[in-house]
C-alpha cells in the first residue's frame, strides 16, 4: 500500500483519535484551573509530539537492534490497529478515565491519550519503510499533532456542540476506516514477507 502525506495524516489522526478523546481529556483536566488548561494542552501536545518524532528518528535504529523485519513490524502494525479499531466500534464501556489529584504531567494526556503505543508503531513503521519520505511524515505528524491541539484547546465547546451522541457514532465510523487500514496493512506485510521466502 502506497502511503501518501495525506493518507499518512489521516491515520494518524485516526490513531491518535482526538474527537474519541475528548471525554478522558475533560476528565483528566478536571482538577486543574481554567486559566491553566491552555498551557497544560501546549505542554502536554508539545510532549507527546517530541515523544513520536523520537520514534520516528530513531525506529531504524531500534529495529536493527531487535532484529526485527519490515514485515514483522508491518504485520505487527496491522494487529494493533485492528485491535484499536475494534475498542473504536465496539467500546467496552468500562471508562478509563481515572480521577487525577491535581495536574496531569506526561502521564496520561501526553502518553498513552496521545503518544500512544499504536501511534509510536504506526510513525515507527512509516518512517523504516520509506526513510527518503521523512521530511513528508514529519509533516503528517505536525498536522496530526496540530488537529490535536485544536481539537483539546476547544474540547468542552465540542463536546457541547457535537454532543455524546455525535462523537460516539464520529469515533465508530472512524473505528470502521481504521479497520479497513490495518487489514489492508497486515496484507500487505504478510504479502511481503510470503515474497521474500521465494
Amino acid at each position: 500500500m502506497q502511503t501518501s502525506f495525506l493518507s499518512a495524516t489521516v491515520l494518524l489522526v485516526l490513531i491518535t483519535d482526538p474527537l474519541g478523546n475528548i471525554p478522558l481529556f475533560i476528565s483528566a483536566l478536571k482538577q486543574v484551573k481554567p486559566e491553566r488548561r491552555r498551557k497544560v494542552v501546549y505542554r502536554e501536545c508539545l510532549i507527546a509530539f517530541t515523544v513520536l518524532l523520537t520514534f520516528m528518528f530513531f525506529g531504524r535504529e531500534f529495529l536493527d537492534l531487535m532484529h526485527l523485519t519490515d514485515e514483522s513490524m508491518r504485520i505487527a502494525g496491522g494487529v494493533i490497529l485492528f485491535l484499536i479499531a475494534l475498542k473504536m466500534i465496539f467500546p467496552s464501556g468500562a471508562g478509563h478515565a481515572e480521577k487525577l489529584q491535581g495536574e496531569p504531567f506526561i502521564v496520561p494526556i501526553a502518553i498513552p491519550l496521545i503518544a500512544g503505543p499504536s501511534a509510536m508503531a504506526t510513525v515507527l513503521l512509516l518512517a523504516t519503510r520509506e526513510p527518503g519520505r521523512m521530511p513528508e511524515w514529519i509533516g503528517a505528524l505536525s498536522l496530526c499533532m496540530l488537529i490535536t491541539t485544536l481539537v483539546f484547546l476547544f474540547s468542552v465547546k465540542l463536546q457541547k456542540w457535537l454532543g455524546e451522541q455525535a462523537i460516539t457514532a464520529l469515533e465508530r465510523l472512524m473505528g470502521l476506516v481504521l479497520t479497513a487500514i490495518s487489514i489492508e496493512m497486515l496484507l500487505g506485510g504478510i504479502t511481503s514477507y510470503i515474497r521474500n521466502i521465494h
